[in-house]
C-alpha cells in the first residue's frame, strides 16, 4: 500500500493513531510513565491552524477537529495562535481580515460545547488598520476574535493552573508589565498546584536552532521557572511548525508542530509524507495531566 493510502486508511484509529513509518512523538514529564493512574484532564493542543479559504483548508480543519473529538474526547482545547493564515502583512486589507476571521468562526462552530483557551500568534494581529485607534487594530482585536479575556491571562481547572502568555513584543519576549504579572501569579499559586504555560513562541527547545523563532528572554524565564520548580511542569508552544520535546530543569518544553503543517501545502518533505515541514507532519497534540503534576504529551499526525 502506498504511503498516502496508508495514512488515509489508518486515520486516527484508537490505539493505532500512528504506526510504522509514522512514529508517535510522545514525551512525559517524569522518567517513569504514569502507569495505571488516570489523568484528571485530557487537553487537546492545536496550534498554527493558519486558516484560509484556499487549499480546501476549512473542510480539512473541520475534519481534524472531528477526529480529535471522536477519538480523544478532550476536556477542552488549548489553541497556540496563528489561528488565521495571516493578517499581519502590510498589504492585508479590511476585507481580508474579516474574511479570515469569518472562516475561523465557521470552523470552530463544532466546538461550541468545548472551552477554547487561545493565545495570540504573530499572524493574528492587523497592524495596518486605518489608525492605531481603529477597533480592529493590533492585539486587542485579535483577543476579541479569539474570545479571550486579555492578551495574557491565567485560569484553573482540576487544581491545574494554566498561564497563557503573549510573546508578541520586542525581540519575541514578555514586556515588563507582563513579566511582573507572571512573577506575581507564580508566587500566588500554591506549591501543591502544577502549572502549564502556553506561549505562541517556543521558550526552550531544538526548533529554534533549526528555524529560529524563539523567546529572546528564555534565560530569564527558565530562571523564573527554576525558582518555582515545584510548580512549573510544562510549557507548550507552536510557531515553528516543528515537533520537539525538551526537558530541562524538570520542565517539559513541547513545541507541538502545526495543524496546517506546511501551511496546508504539499510540503517540503513529500518523500516523508504530505504536508511535512522538515521532518514534522501536520498534526496536533494530546496532553494527559495527572493530579500529581505528571504530564504526558503526544503528537498525532492527522490525515492530510
Amino acid at each position: 500500500m502506498k504511503r498516502r493510502s496508508l495514512i488515509k486508511a489508518i486515520g486516527l484509529a484508537a490505539g493505532a493513531v500512528v504506526t510504522g513509518s509514522l512514529p508517535a512523538l510522545a514525551a512525559t514529564s517524569d522518567e517513569q510513565s504514569a502507569g495505571e493512574k488516570k489523568p484528571v484532564l485530557r487537553v487537546a493542543h492545536i496550534t498554527d491552524v493558519h486558516i484560509k479559504a484556499s487549499e480546501n483548508a476549512p473542510e480539512r480543519f473541520k475534519n481534524c477537529l472531528k477526529q480529535i473529538i471522536g477519538h480523544h474526547k478532550p476536556d477542552f482545547f488549548l489553541n497556540g495562535g496563528d489561528s488565521v493564515n495571516d493578517v499581519s502583512y502590510d498589504n492585508v486589507t479590511y476585507d481580508q481580515v474579516i474574511e479570515q476571521w469569518g472562516i475561523w468562526d465557521d470552523c470552530i462552530k463544532q466546538l461550541d460545547k468545548y472551552e477554547i483557551h487561545s493565545c495570540i500568534g504573530n499572524h493574528d494581529s492587523w497592524w495596518k488598520a486605518p489608525s492605531n485607534e481603529h477597533e480592529m487594530y493590533g492585539k486587542a482585536y485579535a483577543a476579541k476574535r479569539l474570545k479571550i479575556p486579555a492578551r495574557y491571562y491565567h485560569f484553573t481547572r482540576k487544581n491545574w493552573h494554566f498561564i497563557v502568555l503573549d510573546g508578541n513584543n520586542d525581540k519575541i519576549s514578555l514586556d515588563p508589565e507582563q513579566y511582573a504579572w507572571l512573577e506575581t501569579t507564580l508566587e500566588k499559586i500554591p506549591a501543591s498546584a502544577p502549572v502549564l504555560l502556553m506561549s505562541h513562541f517556543p521558550i526552550l527547545g531544538t526548533t529554534q536552532a533549526l528555524v529560529g523563532g524563539g523567546h529572546s528572554d528564555c534565560k530569564k524565564l527558565k530562571d523564573l521557572f527554576y525558582k518555582h520548580k515545584d510548580k512549573v511542569r510544562v510549557c507548550l508552544s507552536g510557531h515553528n511548525h516543528l515537533s520537539d520535546n525538551t526537558k530541562y530543569n524538570g520542565v517539559l518544553y513541547c513545541c507541538n508542530g502545526a495543524m496546517s503543517g506546511f501551511w496546508w501545502g504539499k510540503g517540503d518533505k513529500e518523500s516523508a509524507g504530505p504536508g511535512y515541514y522538515l521532518e514534522t507532519p501536520p498534526g496536533y497534540a494530546m496532553l494527559k495531566l495527572y493530579e500529581d503534576g505528571t504530564v504526558e504529551n503526544e503528537y498525532f499526525p492527522h490525515a492530510y
